[in-house]
C-alpha cells in the first residue's frame, strides 16, 4: 500500500489514502494545512471587509484599477531611475564619506562615475524625481483605494503562487507608503526618522521594487486585457471581475472617467505648488509645498540655502582672522590665509545649485580660485586627482567629502569665495566654499578649511 497517497475519494468509492507522518501516523503539516484551508473557504468569509458585499462603490473594477496601474507602472519607473541616478550622483564608490549608506552590499551599485557636464544634469533628474514623487501621490491613494477590497480577500490563502502574491502585496502598499512618506518629509526638511534618511530610503527603495516587480509580473496581463475591454462593468462573480466588482453597488454620483478627471487634477494642483522649487528664480514663489524660512533674503547672497552656519555649529573663530586653508598632496602642504587666497588667480562660473530635496537655484555667478590651481601648489600638474574636502562644521552631515578626479579637473570647479559680485555669506560659506558643476548641492561643501588631493579618504 502507497502511504504517500493523497487522492480525493471517488463518489461512493472506498476512502482515500491520506498522507500521513510514519512516526505517530497523524496526517501530515501539508495534509492539515489543505484541510484548514477547505474548511475556511467552505465556512465562507466572516462578516466586515472579507465579505464582497461589504464593499459598495461603483467606481471599483478592473478597468479604472488598471489605468491608475498603469499610469503607476511608467511614473514608477521613472522615479527609480532618478533615484538610481541621485545616487550614483554622490560618487559613493570614491570613500565612505560620500555614501550615508553603511554595509548596504550589493544593493549599492552605482551606475557610472558622475560627471560635470551637462552642469545642470542632477538639477533636472532630482527636480523629475521629488516633483514627480509629489504628483504621482494622488494617483498613489485612489490605486489603493480602487483595490483595497482585494487585501481582505477570502479565504487568505488558496495557494503557494496566491501566498506570494499577497506577500508582495503587502510589501507593495507598505514600501509605498514608507517610500513616499519619508521623501515628502525629506523635501520639508522634517527629519524625525529613526535613523539616516538616505540608509532607510535606500533600503526601503529596494523593497518596494522588489515588490512591485513581483506585482507586475503578476498583473500585468490581467491590466492590459482590462484597458483593451474598456470601462464597462464585468459580472461580479466573473473571472474578468477579479474581485473588484461589488455585487450590491450604490447608486453611482460619479462616473469612472470623471473619477479619473478628479485624480487628475489633483496631481496637476500638487504640480503647480511643486514644480517651481526646481525650476527656480520668480516661479520658486509658487512652490507653497517646498520649504520655506531659509531665504536669506534679497541681494547678491539672496537665493535658498539649507544648513545655516548657527546649524552645524559654526562659530567666529572658525572663519575668523585666524582661518587657514591647508592643502596637502603629493607629500606636500601649504597653508592659506585669506588674504594669500584671494591673492591667487580667480575665476568665474555660471552655476546652480541642487539639492537632493528637489529644489535648485538659477545659475549664480561664482568667483574664487580653481580647483587645479590649487592642487598646483603641492606639485600636482594637469592630471589632478581626487580631492577630500574638509569643512569646519561640527555638526550636520557631509561635513567632508570626496570629488572625482574628473570634477577637480573641469574648469568651472572653483573653491569660490564671491557670488554675484558680492563677498559670500557666512551661511553660504564664508571666507571659501566648493562648487562644482552638476553635483549634488550637499557636495559644494561650505566653510572649506583642508583639501587633500590624492590620498586615501
Amino acid at each position: 500500500m502507497d502511504e504517500k497517497a493523497n487522492q480525493e475519494p471517488a463518489p461512493g468509492g472506498p476512502p482515500a489514502q491520506v498522507e500521513r507522518d510514519p512516526e505517530d501516523g497523524r496526517p501530515t503539516r501539508r495534509v492539515r494545512l489543505r484541510s484548514a484551508l477547505a474548511s475556511a473557504g467552505a465556512a465562507g468569509p466572516p462578516p466586515g471587509p472579507s465579505r464582497p458585499e461589504f464593499w459598495r462603490s461603483p467606481l471599483r473594477g478592473p478597468w479604472l484599477t488598471a489605468v491608475l496601474g498603469i499610469v503607476l507602472l511608467f511614473g514608477i519607473t521613472i522615479l527609480f531611475v532618478t533615484g538610481l541616478l541621485s545616487y550614483t550622483a554622490y560618487n559613493p564608490d570614491l570613500a565612505a564619506v560620500n555614501d550615508q549608506t553603511p554595509d548596504k552590499g550589493w544593493l549599492g551599485f552605482h551606475l557610472f562615475s558622475w560627471p560635470t557636464s551637462p552642469y545642470w544634469l542632477y538639477r533636472v533628474t532630482q527636480g523629475v524625481h521629488v516633483t514627480l514623487g509629489i504628483v504621482l501621490v494622488p494617483v498613489l491613494l485612489a490605486k489603493l483605494w480602487s483595490v483595497i477590497p482585494k487585501l481582505f480577500a477570502w479565504p487568505p490563502v488558496r495557494s503557494a503562487a496566491q501566498a506570494v502574491e499577497r506577500i508582495s502585496l503587502l510589501l507593495l502598499v507598505g514600501g509605498a507608503g514608507f517610500e513616499f512618506v519619508t521623501g515628502i518629509l525629506n523635501v520639508q526638511l522634517h527629519y524625525v526618522f529613526p535613523g539616516s534618511f538616505y540608509t532607510l530610503h535606500l533600503y526601503g527603495a529596494w523593497v518596494f521594487i522588489g515588490a512591485f516587480t513581483v506585482h507586475v509580473v503578476f498583473r500585468l496581463g490581467r491590466a492590459v486585457r482590462a484597458l483593451r475591454a474598456g470601462p464597462r462593468q464585468p459580472a461580479p462573480d466573473s473571472e474578468e471581475a477579479a474581485g473588484l466588482v461589488s455585487p450590491r453597488p450604490a447608486a453611482p454620483t460619479i462616473s469612472r472617467r470623471g473619477a479619473l478627471g478628479m485624480v487628475g487634477l489633483g496631481s496637476l494642483a500638487l504640480f503647480a505648488v511643486t514644480a517651481g522649487q526646481s525650476v527656480g528664480g520668480r516661479w520658486r514663489r509658487t512652490a507653497l509645498l517646498a520649504p520655506h524660512g531659509r531665504e536669506p533674503g534679497s541681494g547678491p547672497n539672496g537665493f535658498q540655502i539649507n544648513k545655516t552656519a548657527a546649524s552645524v555649529g559654526i562659530r567666529p573663530g572658525d572663519i575668523g582672522p585666524a582661518w587657514r586653508l591647508t592643502v596637502r598632496g603629493a607629500g606636500r602642504q601649504t597653508d592659506l590665509g585669506y588674504d594669500r587666497l584671494l591673492a591667487l588667480p580667480q575665476n568665474d562660473a555660471l552655476l546652480p545649485i541642487a539639492c537632493v530635496e528637489g529644489w535648485s537655484t538659477p545659475d549664480q555667478h561664482w568667483s574664487g580660485v580653481r580647483l587645479t590651481d590649487l592642487a598646483a601648489l603641492v606639485g600636482l600638474g594637469t592630471r589632478t586627482p581626487q580631492v577630500l574636502v574638509e569643512s569646519v562644521q561640527r555638526g550636520g552631515s557631509f561635513s567632508s567629502v570626496v570629488l572625482s578626479g574628473e570634477q577637480v579637473r573641469d574648469p568651472r570647479s572653483l573653491l569660490a569665495v564671491r557670488v554675484n559680485g558680492a563677498v559670500i555669506s557666512l551661511d553660504h560659506g564664508y571666507p571659501a566654499r566648493v562648487i562644482v558643476p552638476g553635483a549634488p548641492g550637499v557636495h559644494n561643501t561650505k566653510w572649506v578649511t583642508r583639501l587633500t588631493f590624492g590620498e586615501p579618504a
